[in-house]
């Protein structure tokens, strides 16, 4: 029969604010058990499933290193690893799954079938990334930024730049409503987040206090930001025919010193859940180079590599809340 385990994390509405808060809390306290030597494994017993249809770099390693460091056996499935989608349903799979794992990781392009893993498995299923929803970045953001500032939740003040009508748009989007945050949306309208994103937002946000603004207006949107966020504009599974317009359309947002000097917070922090195109050093990045003229695509170099980025914190912390989503959901 289908289920829908209450534990598992599909996207950031299913948590509360409470609920919410308490997974950066514990997170907190599982970086500094790990740090000082003091870690307790509280998934033995507890194997897990690494369901991937898109390559990974730290969503893989953070679920990977998490499980072992709780104890958790773990099995990686890549792209290639499974019949899913191929010839198999993602219902059959997951009944499948279900009953050979406790706990399933998934990262792949539809967020139907993240929820198709969730109501038949009949375990716990946390969402890596799909098209429309990236939990478990927006839970490492949070993190991150209140580690990074004296301000209680509902005092940060955050900035996303770029095409908000994706998953890290939506994602932090909904994550600033549960923290009671002020969450400004910078992007031309037409890549704002959908409708129906935005009243499922407004809805949380009635209940924190939140404070959410969609903006075209650059200094604006950024005006005492205490963050700047921004993602990749393109991606290597969107067709090159389409990056002249996207570029087109988001060159004015590019996250440059101008733009963190705009916000007029001498401590604003740069923020981006990566990998960045931030030079040319990549395959992808000397490509769009070659289209663009641009040497940083969303994000120039001088700003990744400065002192206001904390990127790699964020990176970290990647662990450290996935590690917090997973001993959850087997709390009793």
């Amino acid at each position: 029969m289908p289920t829908s385990p209450s534990f598992s994390l599909l996207k950031e509405t299913d948590r509360t604010p409470q609920q919410w808060e308490h997974l950066i809390t514990l997170s907190g306290e599982l970086k500094a058990a790990k740090q000082n030597g003091e870690e307790v494994p509280r998934l033995r017993g507890k194997n897990i499933v690494l369901l991937f249809e898109k390559a990974s770099t730290r969503t893989r390693c953070a679920f990977e290193v998490a499980a072992a460091d709780q104890g958790a056996a773990l099995t990686y499935l890549d792209p290639t690893g499974s019949h899913l989608g191929y010839k198999e349903t993602a219902k059959d799979t997951a009944r499948v799954l279900g009953r050979m794992y406790d706990g399933i990781g998934f990262r792949g392009a539809g967020q139907e079938t993240v929820e198709a893993l969730a109501q038949y498995s009949g375990v716990p299923v946390w969402n890596g990334l799909t098209d429309q929803w990236h939990p478990t970045q927006a839970l490492c953001d949070s993190m991150t930024m209140l580690e990074h500032t004296d301000r209680p939740p509902h005092q940060l003040r955050f900035a996303y730049l770029g095409d908000a009508s994706g998953n890290m748009g939506n994602s932090l989007l909904m994550a600033g409503a549960l923290l009671g945050a002020d969450v400004r949306i910078v992007a031309p309208e037409k890549l704002w987040n959908t409708p129906e994103v935005i009243a499922s937002a407004r809805r949380v946000a009635e209940n924190t206090g939140a404070r959410i603004t969609h903006t075209a207006d650059i200094e604006k949107g950024v005006a005492d930001a205490d963050f700047i966020h921004t993602d990749v504009w393109v991606s290597m599974g969107e067709p090159p025919e389409t990056w002249a317009e996207r570029v087109e359309q988001l060159r004015p947002y590019r996250v440059d010193a101008e733009v963190m000097k705009a916000t007029g917070n001498p401590d604003v922090k740069f923020m981006h859940c990566l990998p960045a195109l931030h030079n040319r050093e990549t395959e992808l990045g000397r490509e769009l180079f070659e289209r663009t003229g641009l040497e940083g695509l969303e994000v120039t170099e001088e700003v990744f590599e400065s002192s206001q980025s904390i990127v790699f914190h964020q990176a970290e912390n990647r662990l450290h809340t996935i590690k917090a989503v997973m001993v959850t959901a087997f709390e009793a």
